[in-house]
C-alpha cells in the first residue's frame, strides 16, 4: 500500500522537459534563502524600533516596488525576451540584499525596499512565461505546480533556518543568504539553460486560446485579478501580521514562528501536485477549486477568533495552506492559458501586480487595524474579505461559461 502511493505519487513528477527541472531547481534554491520575508516586520518593529505605522508604510514600499517590478518584467518580457530579465532580475537583487542590511533609517529603508523589489519582482512574470516556452502544452498546469512545488519546498526549510540563524548570527545573516542564494541560483540557471525563443503556435494548444480583444477589455480577467487580489491579500498575513501575534499574544520564538511557518511550506509540498494531477485527470473545473480555496482561507481566519488555545495556530496554518493550494496554482493558469501568443508576460505581469499590490494593501491595512481595534478585529475583517472572494469566483465562473468557454 506504501509503496503503490509513492509511486502514485512521483509519477506525477514525469514527462517534463530539463529546462522545467532546472527552473525548479533554482527556484528551490532562491526560496529557501528568502529568509528575510517572513521576519521582516518583526525586524522592523523588534529591532529597528519603528511604530506600527512606520512598519506599514515600509511594507507599503515593498509592494509598491514589486507591482513596478512586476509590470517591468512582463512589458520587458514581451519585448526583450523572459532570459535576460530573469537573469538581471536575480542577479542585481543579490547584489542589492547585501546593500539593505545597512540601511537602518525609516526613509533609506523606503526607498531601498522599493528599489529592490521593482528589481527582484521582475523575476516572476519573465519565470511564467519562461514555462510557456520550456513546458510542454499538455503539462503545462503541472509545470507550474512543479516551480510552485519548489518555493515551498525551499519555503518549508527557509523559516526554520532562518529562525536558527537569528538565534546564532542576528539579522544581518539573512541578508547575507538571501543575496548570496539569488546569485547562485541565477548563475547556475545561466550556465544551465539556453535562451529559447518562444515560437508559433504549438501542436497541442488549442486556438481557441487566441483572443483578439484588448487585455483591458478582458472583464473575466480582471476579474481573476480582483478575487486573487483578495484571497493574496489575506493570505498574505501570514508573513506580515501573524507573525508578530504569535510573538504578542503566546510568547512564541522566531523559531517557533518559524516552525509553523515551514509546515505551510510542507503540506503545500506533499498535496499541491497531486491535488492538481487529479484535477486534471478528471478536469475538474478549476474556478470552482479556486473558490473552495476561498472558503479555506476565509476559514484560517475566522478559527483564530479562538485565542485561548496556541494549538489553534496550528489548524489556522493548516486551513490557510489548503487555501494556498487550491488557490494559486489553478489561477496561475487559469491567467496563463487565457494570454494569446506573444501577450504573455503582459497578461502576467498585470497577474503578478495584483500579488504585489495585495502585499501593498494587507500590510498596511492589516496592521492599522490591529494598532486601533485589536487582533480579533483584523481576524474578522480577513474572514470576511475571504467570503468576499468566494462570492468573486462564483461570479467569474457564471461569467466564463456565458461566453460558452470552458475554465481554462
Amino acid at each position: 500500500m506504501l509503496r503503490s502511493g509513492l509511486r502514485s505519487y512521483f509519477n506525477n513528477f514525469k514527462g517534463f522537459r530539463r529546462e522545467v527541472w532546472i527552473l525548479a531547481i533554482i527556484t528551490f534554491i532562491n526560496r529557501a534563502g528568502t529568509m528575510v520575508l517572513p521576519f521582516l516586520s518583526k525586524y522592523l518593529k523588534e529591532n529597528l524600533y519603528f511604530t506600527y505605522g512606520q512598519v506599514g508604510w515600509i511594507m507599503v514600499a515593498f509592494g509598491l516596488g514589486s507591482m513596478l517590478g512586476s509590470w517591468l518584467g512582463g512589458k520587458l518580457s514581451d519585448k526583450i525576451g523572459f532570459y535576460k530579465i530573469m537573469i538581471f532580475s536575480l542577479f542585481t537583487s543579490g547584489i542589492l540584499f547585501f546593500v539593505l542590511q545597512y540601511i537602518t533609517s525609516f526613509w533609506g529603508l523606503c526607498f531601498g525596499m522599493f528599489t529592490i523589489m521593482a528589481i527582484a519582482d521582475m523575476f516572476r512574470p519573465a519565470m511564467f512565461v519562461s514555462l510557456s516556452v520550456y513546458a510542454k502544452p499538455e503539462n503545462r498546469v503541472r509545470a507550474l505546480s512543479l516551480v510552485r512545488l519548489s518555493v515551498n519546498l525551499g519555503f518549508a526549510a527557509g523559516p526554520t533556518l532562518g529562525g536558527l540563524i537569528i538565534l546564532g548570527m542576528g539579522y544581518q545573516g539573512l541578508f547575507w543568504v538571501d543575496g548570496s542564494t539569488c546569485i547562485i541560483a541565477i548563475l547556475i540557471f545561466a550556465f544551465s539553460v539556453k535562451e529559447k525563443k518562444r515560437i508559433p503556435l504549438e501542436i497541442g494548444e488549442l486556438p481557441a486560446k487566441i483572443n483578439r480583444k484588448s487585455i483591458y477589455k478582458d472583464k473575466p480577467f480582471w476579474l481573476l485579478l480582483f478575487t486573487i487580489f483578495i484571497v493574496a491579500m489575506v493570505f498574505f498575513q501570514l508573513f506580515t501580521t501573524l507573525p508578530l501575534y504569535h510573538h504578542e499574544k503566546f510568547g512564541l520564538t522566531e523559531f517557533h514562528t518559524g516552525m509553523l511557518l515551514s509546515l505551510n511550506g510542507l503540506l503545500v509540498f506533499l498535496l499541491e501536485m497531486p491535488i492538481v494531477s487529479i484535477t486534471e485527470r478528471k478536469k475538474i473545473n478549476k474556478i470552482k477549486i479556486i473558490s473552495y480555496g476561498a472558503l479555506c482561507v476565509a476559514l484560517g481566519y475566522f478559527i483564530l477568533l479562538i485565542d485561548s488555545w496556541v494549538f489553534i495556530l496550528v489548524i489556522s496554518i493548516i486551513l490557510l495552506s489548503l487555501g494556498e493550494i487550491f488557490t494559486f496554482p489553478f489561477s496561475n493558469a487559469v491567467a496563463l492559458n487565457r494570454a494569446p501568443k506573444g501577450q504573455e508576460g503582459q497578461y502576467m505581469g498585470l497577474f503578478t501586480m495584483s500579488f504585489s499590490l495585495a502585499h501593498i494593501v494587507c500590510s498596511k491595512t492589516g496592521l492599522e487595524i490591529i494598532a486601533h481595534f485589536g487582533y480579533q478585529t483584523n481576524w474578522i475583517v480577513m474572514g470576511s474579505l475571504g467570503m468576499l472572494a468566494l462570492i468573486c469566483s462564483v461570479w467569474l465562473n457564471r461569467m466564463l461559461l456565458s461566453e460558452n468557454r470552458i475554465p481554462a
